[in-house]
C-alpha cells in the first residue's frame, strides 16, 4: 500500500485522486511560461527596433528659433505643438560635462504657430516639412505594427497546443467526445425509473457483476461485453443509462452515435479507438453510445450506394468489441429505437450479449411512472392516478412526464395552490389532440351536429358488449378535432385484440356518422378520421390478421423495407386481381355490417341519443357517470352558474311639486325604462344561446332525418 492509499484510508471523506491526476484532468503544462517568454521576446524586439533609430534630444524653444534663423533646419515633423526634426550641422547642447553633440531634436511650441513653416523656409528653402494629426503615440503605432505578428503568434501557440494535446493529431479530430459522468451531474437511480421492471433487473445484474465479479466468476461466468437497449422513442432508454451511471460505482463514459462521423475520412474509426483506449485505462468501466443506429447501420445496403466513412467506423467498432485483442472489463451499453436497421454482425453474441427490450408501459407501469413524476407536485384529494393510468394506453414515459408537467403549468396559470383532476384531464386532452381552440366560434347548427356526432359514439359504445368503458365525451374543439369521445382501454384489449373487440371498435367509430344521418338528415366531413380508422382496422383484419371467414387465415401483401432509409417503401402485391377484388369485398362487408349495427343501436335508443346530445350542448363535457345517468333515464343536476350582479342607475330625485297619479306613473315608467333596456342587452350578450333545443319536441313523433327547428 503506497502513501496515497494510506491517506485515503485515514480520511475517507477526502476525494481520492489517482497518481497522475484525476481522470480527464491534464497535468500542469508550461503554457504560461511559454506565453511569458513570447511577451518578453516581443518587447525585446520592439526595444531593439527603437534602438536602431537615432536618438532625438530635447531642446528649448529659444534654441529652436535660433536654429531656424541660422538656416540650420534640414527637416521637421510638426504634430500639433510637438516638433521633431534634424539639423544640417550638428550643434552642442549643455548636458553636463563638455556637452553633447546632436543632429536630431524635439521641442514643444508654446502655441500652434501658422507662420512656422514660412520662417523655416526663409532660413533654408530646401528644408523638408511634414505635418501630422496629433493624438497617435509611439505605442499605438507600435501596437498597430505588431498586431499581425501577435495574431500569428497566438495562432501558432493554439496549433501547437492542439497538436500536442491530441496525440499529434491536428485539432484533436481523432479524439473521442465521450464525457465522463462525475459528481456534479444530477444523480439518477433506479428508483427514478418506473414501468420497465424487466429492463431494470437486467441492468442491475450488470452493475452487480461490476461491483462483485468474483461472485459470478467462481461459477465460470464472464462479464457481458455489450448490452443494447431496444424500444420505441420515449420509453426511457437513455434514462435507464443515466440510472446505470448513477448506481454503477465505476467510471461511466457517454457519447452519441453521431459524434463518430465527421467530414474527414478516418475520424470516426480514430474516435472509436480512442474511446476504447479510455475504457481500458479506467477498467472496469461502462461506455454508453446513444442512438447507435447513426453509426451501426447495415453495411453495403441502401439507395444510392453505401457510406464508406460510416462503414469504416462500424468496422472499427466491431473489431474493438470482439476482435483479435479483447477489452476485458469494458462494457458497451448502447440504445436505439431502430434495431431493424442495425448490422447483424453488431448484434451477435460476443458483441452485444444482452438485448434488453424497453417496451411501452402497461397500466401498472404507467401508474408507477405517474407516481414518479408527481412526487414533487402538490395534488388535490380528487386526483386519481389509477384513472389516469387507465385512460392513457399507448403513452410512453416521456408522454406521461409531459402530461404531468402540462397539468402543473395549467394549475399555475389558474392561480391554484394544488393540481386537481380537472387539470390532469385537460392536459391529457392537450397531449392527445392539442390545446383548446377557444378562438374558434361555431354556428349553433355546427355545434348541434358535433353534439349528435359525439353522442352517437358514446351511445353506441355504451351498448356494445365488447367495447371499452366510456370515460368522457366533449364537444370542445381541440386541434383539428371538433369533439372527443374517449374510452378507458384495458391493456388486454390494447395488446391483444379479438375479432369481436375489433368489430365493436369499428361499430363505435361509425356511430357518429350514423347519428348525423338519423337526426340531422345530412352528413358532413367530420367523420373523416372515423372512416379512415375503421377502414384501416377492417383491411388489417382481412389482409394481416386472417379474420376473414371467406379468405381464411392468410396474410396478403409483403412489406418491402430499404435498410438505409429504415422505413417501408412499398408493399409487394403477392396476390392476384381476383383476390384483390375479394379483399375489397370482404372489407366492405365488414364496414357495412358494422354500420348497420350502429344504425340499429341508435334507432333503438334514439331517446337516449337526444338526451346525451342535449346535455352536451348545455354542458359541453360529460364524463362516463353522467352518460350512465342519462342512458338509465335519469336527469343531471342543473348547471350552477354564478349570477351576474347588475347595478341599476339610481332614479333622479323627485321634484317637490305635486303631480297627478297618471303623470307620476308615466314619469316612473320613463325613469325605470333605461335600466331595464340595458339589463336586457347585457343578458343577450353574456348568456349562451338556448341549449334545451328539443324540450318541446317529442323524439318519437319526429321522423329520423327531418330537420328540427330550434326554438
Amino acid at each position: 500500500m503506497n502513501g496515497d492509499d494510506k491517506n485515503r484510508d485515514k480520511n475517507p471523506k477526502k476525494k481520492w485522486v489517482p497518481p497522475g491526476g484525476a481522470p480527464g484532468q491534464q497535468k500542469p503544462s508550461r503554457s504560461m511560461a511559454l506565453w511569458v517568454m513570447v511577451i518578453i521576446l516581443f518587447f525585446l524586439a520592439f526595444l531593439l527596433f527603437n534602438s536602431t533609430k537615432e536618438r532625438e534630444w530635447p531642446i528649448d524653444y529659444s534654441q529652436f528659433i535660433a536654429e531656424i534663423d541660422n538656416g540650420n533646419i534640414a527637416s521637421v515633423e510638426i504634430k500639433g505643438i510637438e516638433v521633431r526634426g534634424k539639423l544640417l550641422n550638428p550643434i552642442t547642447i549643455p548636458t553636463g560635462g563638455d556637452g553633447t553633440t546632436i543632429s536630431s531634436f524635439k521641442t514643444i511650441l508654446p502655441a500652434e504657430d501658422p507662420q512656422l513653416a514660412e520662417r523655416i523656409w526663409q532660413g533654408n528653402p530646401d528644408a523638408k516639412i511634414e505635418a501630422k494629426y496629433p493624438g497617435s503615440s509611439v505605442w499605438v503605432k507600435a501596437l498597430a505594427t505588431a498586431l499581425p505578428l501577435i495574431a500569428l503568434l497566438v495562432l501558432w501557440v493554439i496549433l501547437m497546443r492542439n497538436m500536442q494535446g491530441g496525440g499529434n493529431k491536428a485539432f484533436s479530430f481523432g479524439k473521442s467526445k465521450a464525457k465522463m459522468a462525475d459528481n456534479n451531474m444530477p444523480r439518477i437511480t433506479f428508483d427514478d425509473v418506473a414501468g420497465v421492471d424487466e429492463a431494470k433487473g437486467e441492468l442491475q445484474e450488470v452493475i452487480e457483476f461490476l461491483k462483485d465479479p468474483k461472485k459470478f466468476q467462481k461459477l465460470g461466468g464472464r462479464i457481458p461485453k455489450g448490452v443494447i437497449l431496444l424500444g420505441p422513442p420515449g420509453t426511457g432508454k437513455t434514462l435507464l443509462a443515466r440510472a446505470v451511471a448513477g448506481e454503477a460505482g465505476v467510471p461511466f463514459f457517454s457519447m452519441s452515435g453521431s459524434d463518430f462521423v465527421e467530414m474527414f475520412v478516418g475520424v470516426g474509426a480514430s474516435r472509436v479507438r480512442d474511446l476504447f483506449d479510455k475504457g481500458k485505462k479506467h477498467a472496469p468501466c461502462i461506455l454508453f453510445i446513444d442512438e447507435l443506429d447513426a453509426v451501426g447501420r447495415h453495411r453495403g445496403a441502401g439507395l444510392g450506394g453505401g457510406h464508406d466513412e460510416r462503414e469504416q467506423t462500424l468496422n472499427q467498432l466491431l473489431v474493438e468489441m470482439d476482435g483479435f485483442v479483447t477489452n476485458e472489463g469494458v462494457i458497451l451499453l448502447a440504445a436505439t429505437n431502430r434495431p431493424d436497421v442495425l448490422d447483424p454482425a453488431l448484434l451477435r453474441p460476443g458483441r452485444f450479449d444482452r438485448r434488453v427490450i424497453v417496451d411501452m408501459p402497461d397500466i401498472r407501469g404507467r401508474l408507477g411512472i405517474l407516481k414518479v413524476h408527481t412526487r414533487n407536485i402538490p395534488m388535490a384529494d380528487d386526483v386519481d392516478l389509477d384513472i389516469l393510468a387507465r385512460g392513457t394506453p399507448g403513452m410512453s414515459g416521456a408522454d406521461l412526464a409531459n402530461l404531468v408537467n402540462e397539468a402543473a403549468l395549467l394549475a399555475a396559470r389558474r392561480d391554484k395552490e394544488q393540481v386537481f383532476m380537472d387539470e390532469f384531464e385537460e392536459s391529457k386532452d392537450k397531449v392527445f389532440l392539442g390545446p383548446e381552440r377557444k378562438s374558434r366560434v361555431f354556428k349553433e347548427d355546427t355545434r348541434r351536429m358535433t353534439a349528435y356526432h359525439e353522442a352517437g359514439h358514446a351511445v353506441v359504445g355504451s351498448y356494445l358488449e365488447n367495447a371499452d368503458p366510456l370515460h368522457k365525451v366533449t364537444i370542445i374543439s381541440r386541434g383539428s378535432a371538433g369533439g372527443l369521445t374517449s374510452f378507458l382501454t384495458d391493456d388486454d384489449n390494447y395488446y391483444y385484440q379479438s375479432k369481436e373487440y375489433l368489430l365493436d371498435m369499428i361499430t363505435m367509430a361509425l356511430g357518429g356518422r350514423v347519428a348525423e344521418e338519423l337526426v340531422i338528415g345530412r352528413i358532413g366531413s367530420g367523420a373523416y378520421g372515423d372512416i379512415k380508422t375503421s377502414s384501416g382496422i377492417a383491411r388489417k383484419m382481412v389482409m394481416q390478421w386472417g379474420m376473414s371467414s371467406k379468405l381464411g387465415p392468410i396474410s396478403f401483401g409483403q412489406k418491402e423495407e430499404q435498410i438505409f432509409l429504415g422505413r417501408e417503401i412499398s408493399t409487394h402485391k403477392d396476390y392476384s386481381e381476383e383476390t384483390a377484388q375479394e379483399i375489397d369485398a370482404e372489407v366492405k362487408t365488414i364496414i357495412m355490417g358494422c354500420y348497420d349495427k350502429a344504425r340499429s343501436v341508435l334507432t333503438e335508443h334514439e331517446k337516449e341519443l337526444h338526451a346525451v346530445a342535449t346535455s352536451l350542448l348545455e354542458r359541453e363535457t360529460l364524463d362516463g357517470e353522467d352518460v350512465k345517468i342519462l342512458l338509465s333515464g335519469g336527469t343531471l343536476p342543473p348547471v350552477i352558474k354564478k349570477p351576474e350582479e347588475k347595478k341599476a342607475e339610481p332614479a333622479p330625485p323627485a321634484e317637490p311639486e305635486v303631480i297627478a297619479d297618471n303623470e307620476a306613473t308615466e314619469t316612473e315608467a320613463a325613469t325605470e325604462e333605461p335600466p331595464v333596456v340595458d339589463n336586457t342587452d347585457d343578458t343577450v350578450e353574456t348568456e349562451p344561446a338556448p341549449t334545451d333545443l328539443f324540450s318541446d319536441v317529442d323524439p318519437d313523433e319526429t321522423t329520423p332525418g327531418e330537420k328540427k327547428d330550434d326554438v
